[in-house]
């Protein structure tokens, strides 16, 4: 199926679902989660920058962390003999990993437009380093013109407020109006997230633009539906002078288990099994056409591509692609 297939399939699915339509399980797992201890690391530089045509990309480096019990959030229905084999397959551990909060940040020349937010300021020095890795690529606060919130999970709007004022003061903001009825609907008691959500995002709500799959941000920057995380929970296609690159947010959650397994089910995501169908089909895309994405948790700097291998896919980090500017002619089969 190619991107352009995909972004008409995206208008039609937006039609299809209300919000009201998913159930609001894995929640009380989610903040379980969230509450692992949080280890920082300075092992990498918190912005990294690349090129897609005209436009320049670049990963931000909000933090990163080490947790326990791997097979909990994204083997949960899986024997740990298999969850085990499958982690010494892919030379990772079965024990601990290591997480990552990877906004994104395009300017077309024209808008700055960043993708989510980070964890934000309760959770420093481990992460909520968004400010830093905009500082490092030469970014004031007041310089984005657009914030697009891809779901509202708290470590993508937890930067979206600082003690109660707005962190990026000259923004408009984007998102899902499925996703932002849906918080709005659950109530702040629900969970953490609702209750950011409450805190930083709904301030805001005169400010948002609502947009479905198909409908450009800027020119250049497409929404994709990818439900299932969330219900509303949106990639995002960004083309630039003939090349192409996919943000995915959370619609992977880890490398080898969420892409070499796209059908194991993952605490995180609150419709499990729409997910996996998500999964499958923006990756199966992203592997046919051949383009790069980035994904929010994936290892920084978060970019890579993938390639369909056995029942699911095998992730290939980017390296020096996207700097030079050649990922498709070089990448493209003859």
């Amino acid at each position: 199926m190619s991107s352009r297939d995909f972004l008409k399939l995206s208008r039609r699915g937006a039609l299809a679902l209300g919000a009201g339509g998913l159930l609001a399980t894995g929640m009380r797992s989610l903040e379980a989660a969230a509450e692992t201890p949080i280890e920082s690391s300075n092992q990498r530089a918190p912005a990294t920058e690349f090129q897609l045509g005209e436009f320049k990309v670049y990963a931000l480096l909000d933090g990163t962390f080490i947790a326990e019990h791997p097979q909990d959030t994204f083997g949960m229905e899986q024997t740990s003999e298999v969850f085990e084999k499958a982690s010494q397959d892919h030379f990772i551990s079965s024990n601990k990993f290591r997480g990552f909060f990877t906004p994104v940040l395009v300017n077309t020349g024209d808008k700055l437009v960043l993708f989510d937010t980070g964890r934000g300021v309760l959770s420093q020095p481990q992460s909520g380093n968004l400010l830093k890795a905009l500082a490092t690529a030469g970014i004031r606060p007041a310089d984005i013109d657009v914030v697009v919130l891809t779901h509202m999970h708290a470590d993508h709007t937890g930067g979206l407020m600082q003690n109660g004022v707005p962190t990026f003061a000259n923004a408009k903001y984007v998102t899902s109006p499925i996703e932002f009825n849906y918080w709005e609907k659950l109530g702040p008691a629900a969970n953490g997230s609702a209750r950011v959500f409450a805190e930083n995002v709904l301030p805001l709500k005169d400010k948002f633009d609502f947009i479905d799959p198909g409908r450009e941000v800027v020119p250049g920057i497409t929404a994709v539906e990818a439900y299932g995380h969330t219900p509303g929970h949106m990639a995002y296609l960004v083309e630039a002078n003939g090349r192409k690159l996919m943000l995915t947010a959370d619609t992977a959650n880890h490398f080898v288990w969420s892409l070499a397994y796209p059908d194991w089910r993952v605490v995180f995501d609150i419709d499990k099994a729409r997910a996996a169908e998500t999964r499958r089909r923006i990756f199966g895309m992203i592997a046919e056409e051949r383009i790069p994405f980035i994904g929010y948790h994936m290892p920084f700097p978060a970019m890579g591509f993938v390639e369909a291998e056995g029942e699911g896919f095998r992730f290939v980090p980017a390296t020096y692609q996207l700097q030079l500017g050649l990922e498709d002619e070089q990448n493209r089969p003859e």
